[in-house]
């Protein structure tokens, strides 16, 4: 019986107890709703994330021990005779049963006055004569009476020996289950550790490309997620699903032994159960795959809008985006409530035929009884509740199952993963070790890409050689292989052709970690590790002296900064190196480098994250130690190479130019391209620098305490540097990483130093959300909440009924007279039926109502949230956390999460209260004295009931917390992979790795034991509760009367009771969930966006002219808080006139138009539009009269005519305008060219049309809205020539009586611009028409002269 189905669950404490078959609603343990979770997880991740299973069972066990298996041996034979504990106790329970009956026949026959014990039989009395009653009765006491003994049975001494039955076994099954669950334990926990041991070390042994490939988050996940899905698969799931198969098969064996006959007709009803547990699931698998399905268009519609929010926000779409996502979530809504109805009916199904069972078992089996007399009272309940556990523990042994298929599939990557061999393995021992190293480096020929882009070749045929003693400089635009060349000469990567040489041997025939040791490296980012700064340059030699280190720190002019600190050489530098600022990490990581006396210096951009002053006092640090070393330097900062031997200019992956800086200028390559726009941003720098450099402490100090997060974060984009944009020419050439702007904020008091580790990537923390708000947003569908609720209540009665009906049953056996038997009989059976009836319909009305108030909810949570996401501000979204990605998820699992704390929370709470409730007040009212004593026992039983729901859902969480400290390593070490390498340091890595291990491994092995004993006594706990129970029931059925059918009525009703509150109890797990979830969206209702879109607050004005003002404007990106874009933006523009910006990628340009669209308001200083302020002016009002067309236009996945139409949300446009529009922009032909003209799909992101075609749709779109204000930002730089003339005609007719602002890169396009500004690192170096800024022979002259391309 598939799980999630019916789990006859009290039985498992089988004692008379439970007779219930109780629907589990364990279910979270159960298997349907883990098969759905699990396909819905698999439907967002795509398939991939399902591995193929390609690792058998028994190969888990690949690592253990012959104590593991010894262990696991022992644990299996423990598990097996714990299995056969149920059954066994069926046997004593069928025998107790008899001897009550036996006793209340006994009781029965004497009350008949006429009867007496004589003899130990029981006699008509002899002198018994009432002649005045002389009639039929008198004649009967002619018969001889049936041979029945009295007076033998002592039922109190009967029920000790019974009591002291249940007392053995339950001591038996404690130590069993003890045994069978530690030993597992134990086994698993240290074959674990082996593969965690194994795992992370060969990881570390990879080569990089392999890490291209596989991300650091991944690998991560793996190391604790997949490891544990293992754990689970090879610890204590294995006893237990042993211990619940034996139990099936005994069960099986009594029921066949003691009554094949009743046993059969049982089973024959079984496919019934069975049959529906699959449709069941088949169905709820099903309707989960639709309900993705539905909910996926809508998720598809808030992915395309979060990732091109931009836009949105620009068009004012937000409000058309809510509507159009609201209208996708209704078919999502309907599988949902169709899903509901359906799990209700299955439910109401099962219950119903359960009870057809137990009234068909019953009636059968008490034919068998009390007719042909084949059977005792106590073998009918042996066969029938043997059958039924079978049954049940059947259906409990499939979750095992389950374990054991992820625990494979976990198994099979990480498996696969020890087994690997590394193509460049960086601890093997092979490999010459060189007597003496020149340090002559030469490429010969290599070509090369990268592992993770083969398409994409980095270096072609790059021949290149390197001087011992001498200092080679590689400079060239970003993206043109100089930092790979670095990388081959490490052995990071092996070239695909072509060989690097060292000293005229192959380096792939050297010793990795020898070759590795001659190179001292420093990175534009160095990466520094979350210890002392002592320990750290220590990284750079194992076993140096304090000697070395202070002499090397001295070489790198880091020496006095370090003493100044209050610890000085103990000072902790914070993870990645937070608590130091750029120059400081920077030293330090010379420091290291030089320590190991390398033969080799490569430095990689060294100084580029520096200001001036610190990199003076770098650079003078590198130009001291480079001295008698082959040094590679790789800049971008020319002043930092002027003085180098040799000067190679790289491009596209070939050395293009070589020579000295003079004779690089004269060749007027690529080098002196950079050198042009460089001195020229510098000579206007220097100009404007003692302006800013007393009022640029103040921001600097304040900007540095955020800038910890984005260094960390920034590092891990660092590698991917050659993003399109910037490979234009000399990217970052002008770009100060971080504002060259003399003395910057190095000057920071060392107290607020220390204020600045801010750790990356930390989900904030949430208190869970209060219950009343969640319902308050549910509060419409209180009608459906309520009738859910009666059927809930009716449902928690269930439980108390069955025990009633059944204590009625066992009360016929005693009956003496056969008709009355039978017709009682026949009744309770009937009874039977009509509660099966009715918890079928309250079952449906429970699902169905809840499921409709709880999808309900979800979607008005969605939508709230999308809402709310549409109304922040810009800034917002470029926090790596509310990535589209992220926010998307957010939608689509919190918003569903949150129904766990309503409809389905509120249903199993007031189940388990009427429940428990029914259950108590029903055994007062028959024996207050019995109820009191098994009261005392509920507690544990509760606890016992919640400790197994628990155990089914795992201690996972626990072992997460144990594994924080060691993951914490693995996480530093994979992503400072390179780094480690480059330091050779992947051994210590892997040690202290291990040592880590250690404390987790005991504190497995700690509750391994913790863990047996709570199970055993969970297990054994209703035993004891039965002993008791029976012992003391015994007493009152002798000294106070009761009727024994009283006693099996108050123990079954509470012991069901019990274990349905523990169940309960287990709910809380996703009841917490929920809280959270909820938390989590409450907080983003709750924020307030810094620009608000959806208030009415602020100026409007009637002719609105278009006047722009850029009045000082300074401002730094919120998510990089180190970086300042404009550092006073001066500029002006009149109505109707054309401004263009040029300047290099990076210098703000962009930024400017964004500050005007009001993404952002500036830092410090103003823009005014009409002489408004723009942060005082309606946010929805000031962005209508803006439209913007950009460099890359993105066009939502709809018609053509819709999109043109998204350029005015505001009001119904008509086909007319769309048309005019489009002919404005040079689009009408084209598009009625098109099969189906303005109706034409433009597919997602606008993929199915042409770049040109994009740009033209863009144009009509900004049109249609006839703002004041065009922006243009690059918008035909991504066009060819022909289409690029089309579209500047279009541009043209534009732009006609509109301010304009044009950012571009081509100088054709703007040289009829009216004010044509030069900008460079966030300022106007120069401005003017054409002709004025020709004349002045500055920047622009250069830039037109030398036709080098301006970015």
């Amino acid at each position: 019986m598939p799980t999630g189905s019916v789990k006859l669950q009290s039985i498992k404490k089988l004692g008379q107890e439970n007779h219930s078959y109780d629907f589990s609603d364990e279910e979270p343990a159960g298997s349907n709703n883990r098969a759905t979770s699990a396909k819905g997880d698999g439907k967002n991740k795509g398939d991939a994330d399902q591995p193929a299973i390609r690792v058998g069972f028994f190969q888990l066990f690949r690592f253990a021990t012959c104590k593991d298996v010894l262990m696991m041996a022992v644990g299996s034979v423990c598990a097996v005779l714990h299995g056969s504990a149920q059954p066994l106790m069926l046997l004593v329970f069928g025998l107790l049963t008899d001897t009550f009956i036996e006793y209340d026949i006994e009781l029965n026959e004497l009350r008949d006055d006429r009867k007496e014990c004589a003899n130990n039989t029981i006699q008509w009395k002899r002198n018994y004569t009432d002649w005045s009653l002389m009639h039929n009765s008198t004649w009967e006491m002619f018969t001889p009476l049936k041979a029945r003994a009295c007076g033998i049975l002592d039922i109190e001494h009967e029920m000790t020996n019974f009591a002291f039955y249940y007392v053995g076994i339950a001591a038996a099954v404690f130590l069993l289950g003890y045994f069978q669950i530690s030993l597992w334990v134990t086994a698993a926990a240290k074959q674990i550790q082996l593969i965690r041991k194994m795992y992370f070390s060969r990881v570390m042994r990879m080569e990089i490309g392999w890490f291209d490939c596989n991300s650091v988050g991944e690998l991560n996940t793996r190391m604790s997620d997949d490891i544990n899905k293992i754990n689970d698969a090879i610890a204590d799931q294995v006893s237990i699903f042993l211990q619940r198969f034996t139990t099936f098969v005994c069960g099986f064996c009594i029921g066949f032994v003691k009554g094949w006959k009743l046993t059969l007709v049982i089973v024959a009803a079984s496919p019934l159960i069975g049959l529906a547990a699959g449709l069941m699931a088949m169905f709820v698998a099903k309707l989960t795959g639709f309900e993705l399905q539905a909910y996926a268009k809508a998720g598809a519609i808030a992915d395309e809008v979060l990732s091109s929010i931009r836009t949105v926000a620009a068009f004012g779409g937000e409000k058309k985006e809510v509507q159009r996502y609201d209208k996708n979530l209704i078919s999502a809504q309907r599988v949902g409530i169709r899903k509901g109805l359906i799990m209700g009916f299955f439910t109401g199904y099962m219950w119903l035929v359960i009870f057809l069972c137990y009234a068909l078992g019953f009636w059968y089996g008490s034919g068998l009884v009390v007719d042909s007399e084949e059977y005792t009272a106590g073998t009918l309940l042996q066969v029938f509740f043997g059958v039924l556990i079978a049954a049940m523990n059947l259906g409990q042994a499939s979750p095992c199952l389950e374990a054991f298929a992820s625990g494979r599939g976990a198994a099979t990557i990480i498996f696969e993963t020890i087994e690997r061999e590394p193509e460049i393995d960086c601890l093997s021992e092979a490999g010459y070790k060189l007597d003496r190293v020149k340090g002559d480096i030469e490429f010969h020929n290599v070509t090369f890409h990268y592992p993770s882009r083969p398409e994409v070749k980095i270096l072609d045929q790059l021949s290149v050689p390197v001087k011992s003693g001498e200092t080679t400089a590689f400079v060239g635009p970003s993206g043109a292989g100089k930092s790979t060349a670095i990388q081959l000469l490490q052995r990071f990567y092996d070239p695909k052709e072509g060989m690097v040489t060292l000293d005229g041997h192959d380096i792939r025939g050297l010793n990795i970690q020898w070759l590795r040791s001659l190179i001292g490296i420093v990175e534009q980012e160095p990466v520094l590790f979350a210890t002392t700064i002592a320990e750290n340059i220590r990284y750079g030699q194992a076993g140096v002296s304090t000697d070395d280190i202070i002499a090397a720190t001295k070489q790198a002019n880091a020496y006095n900064f370090i003493m100044d600190l209050p610890q000085k050489f103990e000072t902790l530098v914070g993870e990645g190196g937070g608590q130091m600022s750029g120059g400081q990490k920077q030293r330090i990581a010379i420091a290291r480098a030089l320590v190991r006396n390398p033969r080799i210096l490569l430095l990689d951009m060294a100084t580029s994250a520096l200001d001036n002053e610190s990199e003076a006092i770098v650079q003078e640090a590198l130009d001291k130690v480079g001295a008698g070393r082959t040094t590679i330097s790789i800049a971008h900062r020319l002043s930092t190479i002027r003085n180098a031997d040799v000067i190679v200019g790289f491009e596209h992956g070939r050395a293009v130019e070589w020579g000295k800086h003079s004779e690089l200028l004269e060749r007027k390559g690529v080098y002196f391209t950079l050198v042009t726009l460089q001195s020229q941003g510098d000579e206007a720098l220097n100009e404007k620098a003692p302006q800013t450099a007393d009022n640029e402490e103040e921001p600097a100090r304040l900007n540095l305490s955020r800038a910890g997060s984005y260094r960390a974060s920034l590092r891990a984009s660092l590698r991917q540097r050659s993003r399109s944009q910037m490979s234009n020419l000399i990217p970052e050439s002008s770009v100060p990483m971080v504002g060259e702007l003399g003395p910057r904020a190095y000057s920071v008091s060392q107290a607020d130093k220390f204020t600045n580790a801010v750790p990356e990537d930390e989900e904030e923390v949430v208190e869970p959300a209060p219950v009343t708000r969640i319902l308050k947003y549910n509060w419409p569908e209180w009608p459906y909440m309520f009738c859910g609720s009666i059927g809930a209540a009716i449902n928690g009665g269930v439980n108390p009924v069955y025990a009633l009906l059944f204590s009625q049953i066992l009360a016929t056996f005693s009956i003496t007279d056969p008709v009355v038997q039978r017709k009682e009989i026949d009744s309770i059976c009937l009874f039977f039926v009509m509660v099966g009836v009715v918890s079928f319909f309250t079952q449906m009305m429970q699902a169905y109502a809840f499921s409709k108030s709880g999808e309900l909810l979800t979607r008005r949570l969605r939508r709230l949230g999308f809402q709310a996401m549409l109304g922040q501000e810009i800034g917002w979204f470029d926090d790596h956390r509310n990535s589209a990605g992220a926010l998307t998820t957010r939608l689509a699992t919190d918003a569903s999460q949150v129904q766990g704390a309503t409809g389905s929370q509120i249903g199993m709470i007031v189940n388990s209260l009427t429940n428990i409730g029914v259950a108590v007040l029903m055994s007062f009212f028959f024996s207050w004295k019995l109820t009191l004593l098994i009261l005392c026992f509920l507690p544990f039983i509760a606890l016992s009931g919640g400790f197994q729901a628990k155990m089914l859902t795992g201690f996972a969480k626990q072992d997460k917390q144990a594994m924080e400290a060691a993951g914490q390593i693995s996480g530093e070490a994979l992503n400072n992979i390179r780094t480690i390498a480059g330091l050779g340091k992947e051994r210590m890595f892997v040690d202290t790795y291990e040592a880590q291990l250690e404390a987790p491994y005991q504190a497995a092995l700690k509750k391994a034991k913790v863990y047996g004993a709570c199970y055993g006594f969970a297990q054994c706990v209703v035993f004891l509760t039965n002993s008791a129970s029976y012992r003391f029931g015994g007493y009152l059925v002798k000294e106070e009367g009761l009727h024994f059918s009283l006693v099996f009525r108050v123990i079954s009703a509470i012991v069901t009771s019990g274990s349905a509150l523990g169940r309960a109890s287990s709910y809380t797990p996703e009841y917490a969930k929920a809280k959270i979830s909820a938390a989590r969206f409450f907080q983003l209702l709750d924020r307030v966006p810094l620009i608000s879109v959806y208030s009415d607050k602020g100026d409007k004005w009637e002719n609105f002219q278009g006047n722009i003002e850029f009045i000082d404007c300074k401002f730094t990106y919120p998510t990089r808080p180190d970086m300042q874009v404009l550092k006073g933006l001066n500029i002006s523009v009149k109505p109707g006139q054309t401004l263009a910006f040029v300047g290099s990628s990076g210098c703000g340009k962009s930024t400017s138009v964004q500050l005007l669209e009001r993404f952002y308001d500036p830092d410090q200083g103003r823009v005014l539009i009409d002489g408004h302020d723009s942060t005082g002016v309606n946010v929805p009002f000031l962005r209508s009269k803006i439209g913007i067309v950009s460099q890359e236009p993105i066009l939502f996945d709809c018609s053509i005519e819709e999109n043109i139409k998204y350029g005015d949300n505001s009001r119904e446009i008509g086909m007319n305008e769309v048309i005019s529009a489009a002919k404005k922009a040079q689009l009408h032909d084209f598009v009625m060219a098109l099969p189906e003209k303005y109706n034409t799909n433009v597919g997602a992101q606008g993929s199915q049309l042409s770049r040109g075609q994009k740009q033209r749709i863009a144009i009509a779109r900004a049109i249609i809205r006839d703002p004041k204000i065009l922006l243009l930002d690059e918008a035909t730089s991504a066009l060819d020539t022909e289409s690029e003339k089309t579209v500047q005609g279009a541009l043209d007719k534009a732009r006609e009586g509109r301010t304009c602002i044009v950012i571009a890169h081509r100088l054709s396009t703007i040289q009829n611009s009216d004010i044509i500004a030069v900008m460079s690192s966030g300022f106007v170096i120069e401005k003017g028409t054409h002709d004025q800024l020709m004349a002045r022979n500055g920047a622009y002259y250069k830039l037109v002269t030398s036709g080098a391309p301006i970015s």
